[in-house]
Order: structure tokens, then sequence, then C-alpha cells
């Protein structure tokens, strides 16, 4: 008889690529891992790791049983969404993820709530991008996460996902409170085709908008400095060394930095995601539902 854990550890192994990687997504040690896959291979008698470098690869049996795993786990949460269903309980854990403004701005609230409301339900949370959060929910890391798209540039939803909006985000550009700008009541991004910009890190979806939409303004972006915090780059503008756009959700308000609105209007969509499949858990939507309540005051 196969063990349950045991698949689920190698399952982890072919999502992750590596041992190290399976043992941060499970919250063990790689001891851990290493000794669950030794019982696996006695238990079926192959070979499923093979070194490969310095690190493993599975091997052709791996593989297989890999694959028998992964539907094995997706009937088990299955049967487990149906079985919660059918209670109508909100119960449980449900692992969510979020960026670091959504966890800031909507997390407190809506996990406060659902601890009043529903004190048998452990909602875990973790801040990871979105692009993160996505791979995350789709390896079955996560039970939900918090991921954004903008009005101007939309994000596709990936197969076997479903999303609820949660808010319209407005964002701002913010400027030195010295700036030659600061005291307009607002302001065009055409305003700004000579001005360094401080943006997100290269590679982020974040930073790619800004780079689209700059340049869908005539603009070749002079990007001086990279932060993937708000709080970085905001200090980095209070000292004079850039503009930025900082969305108005759980924005925080240096000294020395000026917020002036865009007259373009620019938005990014918020959004809960999660597995089609763990759309029938109570908990998975009484978790949604708080976060809608709380983002209901804040949209824009």
């Amino acid at each position: 008889m196969l063990n349950l854990e045991r698949l689920r550890t190698l399952d982890a192994v072919a999502r992750h690529g590596s041992v190290s990687g399976a043992a941060d997504g499970l919250h063990v040690t790689t001891s851990a891992v290493s000794q669950q896959l030794s019982k696996l291979e006695r238990e079926v008698g192959q070979q499923l790791l093979a070194k490969n470098g310095r690190g493993v690869r599975l091997t052709d049996a791996g593989l297989l049983l890999a694959e028998h795993a992964a539907r094995i786990l997706s009937q088990v949460q299955m049967a487990q969404a149906d079985i919660e269903a059918q209670r109508g309980q909100v119960v449980g854990e449900v692992r969510a993820a979020a960026f670091p403004t959504a966890a800031r701005g909507l997390f407190p609230a809506a996990l406060a709530a659902l601890r009043e409301g529903h004190p048998d339900l452990r909602v875990r949370t973790t801040e990871l991008e979105p692009e993160q959060g996505v791979r995350a929910v789709l390896r079955g890391d996560a039970d939900l996460a918090l991921v954004l798209d903008w009005s101007n540039k939309r994000a596709p939803v990936p197969g076997g996902l479903e999303r609820a909006h949660l808010l319209d985000d407005t964002a701002d550009v913010a400027l030195p409170a010295g700036h030659r700008l600061a005291g307009r009541e607002a302001v065009g991004l055409e305003d700004f085709a000579d001005e360094e910009w401080v943006s997100w890190p290269e590679g982020e979806f974040c930073h790619d908008w800004l780079m689209f939409t700059l340049r869908s303004q005539g603009i070749e972006p002079r990007i001086g400095h990279f932060a993937g915090e708000h709080h970085t780059q905001l200090a980095l503008v209070a000292a004079g060394l850039g503009v930025c756009i900082t969305p108005r959700l759980g924005r925080p308000v240096p000294d020395g930095v000026v917020f002036v609105p865009v007259h373009q209007k620019v938005r990014r969509h918020i959004y809960a995601t999660w597995r089609a499949d763990a759309g029938r858990r109570p908990s998975v939507r009484a978790v949604v539902a708080a976060l809608r309540a709380a983002a209901d005051p804040l949209g824009s």
C-alpha cells in the first residue's frame, strides 16, 4: 500500500524540481524529505531519484509515480472539499498569500473578522509577489492568493483557477516635497518625460507595466533605482532621487513626499484567486467574503 504522505513528498519534488524546494514547500527539513523518499523507494522496489550534478532528478519510475501522485492528491483534495462543503462548516486551515501592499492593506481587517466570526478556522498567511502567489496556488502550496493587474495591462487567469475581484486601487505619482510639480492638483505622465524613475525590480509584472505605460505616452523611461518595497521607493523619492507610481492601498506616508493624482487615472485591479476545486470549500468562501468586506471601503 502506497503511503499518501510519501506520495505528497514525491509530488513536491516533482513540482519544485529539487529536494530543498520540496522541503521549503512542505515546511519540513531536507532530511525529512530524503527519508520519506527512501521509504517510498523501498515500498515500490525501484529507484525514484538519481543524482544530477549537485542536485537530483526523477528517474523514469519516479516520473511515472509522480504523475500518479499528482492525480491521487488532486482526488484527495476534491474529496476533502466535498466533505467540507457537505458539512457546511467553516473549519480547518486556509493558506493565503498576498503581495506586500495587499497583505498590509487587507489581511489585518479580514483576519480579525474571520477570527471573530469563525473561531474554528485558522488562516495562515505569507507574503508573495503576484506571480509567485499564482504559482503557489497552482502547485497546491497555497489555497488562495491575492494578485493584481492594471487597467491598461491585464493578466490572464491560468487554467484551473478562479478569481474574484476585490477592489480597484488608484495610484498616484509620488514626488519629492520640493518638486516643481508638487503643488499641482493633477499631473500627466508626459510631465515627467525628463525625470528619473524609481521602479519595481526588472522582470516583475509591475515593472513591465510601468515601462509599457510610460512608452505608450511617448516617454522612454529613465530608471535610476529599482526597489521592490514601496517603503524603499518612497524613501528614495523623499531623498530627491526620482519619482515613482504608488498605489493607495496600504501606502506609507513618509515625510518629504507629496502624492499627486494622474490625469490618466492609473488603477490596478486586485483579485483573490484559488483552484477551481477549492471553491467548494466553505472555509475558502469565507476567506474571500472577509477579504471583500475589508476591501469594500477602500475601493476607488
